[in-house]
């Protein structure tokens, strides 16, 4: 199995101890983290903004990869860049110029992706997947963290494996976000899946951040 990624979501985070808790997890070895902006539009919820991600990105190298749970993100790509964003990915389903943004994406400095929820199919990305650099599968409908993973979207994952595969793409992150954990780490990274988001259980799990981080780790290296 290739490396995976295992990419803790500061949405489970405390935030009135967000710089410490990031560290924690750093020290166990994390070294790419998860940042998820809800609208309250597109998703029914709202969360963290521009002055978080500035405020993380003042205390932490490590990788930030800037979710953009949102409609019309084409406005706002260029002050999460400034912001301290390493990539932004925005979802198939609200951007109507992809093509566009995903390019404006690269101008910027950033890496590029695009995520589905799980009832997008991934042939919507066939035409768009030779630009992008992460895939994003959203393993739960997006909007609140803590949810129950959706085992079918792993059959997704292992559909844009394919794809890519037979469009001869060389370099590809797909990415599952939503319900990961202990239970599933290892059958996500199976399906093809090179970096896993977890949220609850990393920073609300039940041991430490660094045991919680820790575990869904060694998880990987047990059989199936």
């Amino acid at each position: 199995m290739a490396a995976v990624v295992l990419a803790p979501s500061i949405l489970a985070a405390d935030f009135a101890r967000l710089g410490d808790q990031v560290r924690q997890a750093e020290g166990a070895g994390a070294g790419w983290f998860h940042v998820d902006v809800m609208d309250g539009h597109f998703v029914p919820n709202l969360s963290i903004g521009l002055p978080v991600l500035e405020s993380l990105r003042a205390v932490s190298d490590s990788f930030l990869d800037v979710h953009l749970m949102m409609d019309n993100p084409g406005p706002f790509l260029e002050l999460f860049a400034k912001a301290g964003a390493d990539l932004i990915t925005i979802h198939q389903e609200v951007s109507p110029h992809l093509h566009r943004d995903i390019h404006e994406i690269r101008r910027l400095g950033c890496r590029a992706g695009v995520a589905l929820n799980p009832s997008t199919p991934p042939d919507t990305l066939r035409e768009m997947l030779p630009a992008i650099d992460l895939v994003l599968c959203m393993t739960v409908n997006p909007g609140f963290g803590g949810q129950q993973f959706i085992p079918e979207v792993l059959d997704k994952v292992a559909r844009v494996r394919r794809m890519q595969a037979e469009m001869n793409i060389d370099s590809l992150h797909v990415e599952v976000d939503g319900g990961i954990g202990v239970s599933n780490a290892r059958q996500a990274a199976a399906a093809g899946a090179d970096v896993l988001v977890a949220g609850s259980s990393v920073f609300r799990g039940p041991g430490t951040i660094e045991e919680n981080y820790t575990a869904i780790r060694a998880s990987l290296a047990v059989a199936v």
